[in-house]
């Protein structure tokens, strides 16, 4: 149902109205919204009767984002799978939790002496969950070991990843996931291929060879032999279809390559998962300490770090505050749920998902947010066990307002229209040339059957709302049309000539393998944005 208030009404009365209304009027299915009597209320409802929601659930919440004053409300109270939503309360809790300086560390140390070169005890790689560490940070570390004195190592090279539990994947995330890079396991001590910082996963390379009908040309990023490359990938004819692609098999390291890519394509980037981040970093670690001198006698192990040993090197990652850049504008997955196990280890010293999880929602609490009305299971909103209410993410965003890292949370958003991947993030192909366009900050979220859109538009009016609009269970292929259709609508509400928004019928095409794969992931996901 749909309930309209005056924007200026006082928050009492206006929380009078909504509960009466909703005490009054039972609630509807998306698809056969009734009328409501004023303009942004009409607007609103003639967009939810969109038919590709017909049979499904959307709820649709926007308020004063300086009064809380309800403006429209479409069954906001409702639990549904928010997808990467879920990122809203992660990210501002680890902003209040971590802080905004907070970074990982990744250090080596010795637990004996070296003496004319050798170390004669075992040389220990620790982390703590860095998702930003790539292939050269591991071969630094290398380096001041090696600057350090040490030619040779006795003991073993032990990989300590004990910083975080050894459970890699999130309650409820789909097994048919697992081989792609936005499904990674999370590992304490994990390798990501590029600046996107896709920790647990490696990029193939696949090009083509130099004529049609020749084997195509494969490499992996960052370059190691713990990951094994196989399969019949060919040169097609200059124009062809690209159909290459390269997935993981389950449970080992065999990478499956095929298709063709095109004889005239500069080369075509797919990212794999790898199974056991941490052995990669081993042996990308290891693999290091040899190019720079360094022989381990021992072998491989796999222990925490004991007490007494001494410093030979560490690295630290960029800030939160910087960190809040891929995480949010490409709705990074894998660091949602490092800064979850973090955030575990910070306050109940577990570095686990129900740690993690319980203080992102105690967290939330404290902004407003009625915790007993809302569930979290992991960080990213992965998982098909999550539930929110536009309701309480409107609470959220309302609340965060008033912090003092707001300013760079709000600017680490997408940006709607803006086309710098960096800026606009998963919106920046969205509402372009719309009063929308450089004004709706949001975050977006969409995997099968879900889609959602949360966050702040100014209106014509100069006012800031905040929205949150959650979709579940539709049939079509994707519905971010009638999101932007919303974002747009309230981006024109209250100016003289505002117009309602129109909806479009169709979203983007589908452009990546992986997008081929599953075109209801976040653009994000598929490489598509």
């Amino acid at each position: 149902m749909s309930v309209t208030i005056p924007r200026r009404f006082a928050a009492a009365v206006a929380g009078v109205f909504a509960a009466a209304a909703l005490a009054a009027v039972p609630l509807t299915q998306a698809g056969s919204a009734p009328a409501s009597t004023s303009r942004l209320g009409a607007d609103l409802d003639r967009i939810l009767a969109d038919q590709r929601l017909a049979g499904g659930q959307v709820g649709l919440e926007v308020r004063d984002a300086a009064t809380g004053d309800v403006l429209y409300e479409h069954n906001a109270q409702n639990r549904l799978l928010p997808a990467s939503n879920a990122k809203l309360f992660t990210s501002t809790a680890a902003m209040d939790v971590l802080g905004p300086d907070y970074r990982f560390t990744t250090s080596v140390a010795a637990n004996r002496p070296t003496n004319n070169g050798t170390l004669r005890g075992n040389l220990y790689l620790k982390g703590t969950g860095d998702p930003t560490m790539l292939g050269p940070d591991y071969d630094a570390l290398a380096k001041a070991v090696a600057d350090s004195g040490v030619r040779t190592v006795a003991g073993n090279l032990v990989a300590d990843d004990t910083y975080f539990d050894e459970v890699r994947l999130a309650p409820f995330w789909a097994w048919d996931d697992e081989p792609y890079y936005y499904n990674a396991q999370i590992s304490a001590l994990t390798v990501a291929p590029d600046t996107d910082y896709d920790a647990g996963s490696v990029i193939v390379h696949i090009a083509p060879g130099a004529k049609a009908g020749d084997p195509a040309r494969v490499s992996v990023v960052p370059a190691n032999r713990y990951v094994h490359l196989v399969g019949s990938a060919t040169t097609g004819a200059p124009g062809s279809s690209d159909t290459a692609d390269a997935v993981r098999r389950h449970g080992n390291n065999i990478i499956d390559v095929s298709g063709s890519i095109p004889a005239n394509s500069t080369g075509e980037d797919i990212e794999a998962t790898v199974w056991e981040p941490t052995q990669l970093v081993a042996s990308i670690f290891r693999d290091a300490l040899r190019a720079h001198g360094v022989r381990v006698l021992g072998g491989t192990s796999y222990a925490a770090t004991p007490a007494g040993t001494h410093a030979l090197a560490a690295h630290d990652s960029v800030t939160l505050t910087q960190l809040l850049t891929p995480f949010l504008k490409l709705s990074n997955n894998l660091h949602a749920e490092h800064l979850v196990k973090a955030m575990g280890e910070k306050v109940s010293g577990e570095g686990t998902w129900d740690a993690g999880t319980t203080a992102v929602l105690a967290n939330a609490a404290t902004m407003g947010v009625d915790t007993s009305q809302v569930r979290l299971v992991d960080g990213s909103g992965l998982s098909r066990a999550d539930l929110l209410t536009p309701q309480q993410i409107t609470n959220l965003l309302i609340a965060a307002r008033g912090k003092p890292w707001f300013t760079s949370w709000y600017n680490a958003l997408p940006i709607a229209g803006n086309p710098d991947r960096f800026t606009g993030g998963t919106l920046r192909n969205r509402m372009r040339n719309t009063p929308a366009a450089n004004n709706l900050h949001g975050k977006t979220g969409s995997m099968t059957a879900v889609s959602a859109l949360s966050g702040y538009v100014t209106d014509a009016a100069g006012e800031r709302l905040v929205f949150s609009m959650i979709s579940n269970n539709f049939l079509p292929g994707g519905i971010t049309s009638i999101e932007d259709a919303v974002g747009v609508t309230l981006a024109g509400y209250g100016g003289a000539d505002a117009r309602p928004a129109a909806v479009g019928s169709a979203d983007p095409p589908v452009r990546t393998p992986a997008q081929r794969r599953n075109p209801d992931l976040e653009c994000a996901w598929v490489k598509a944005c």
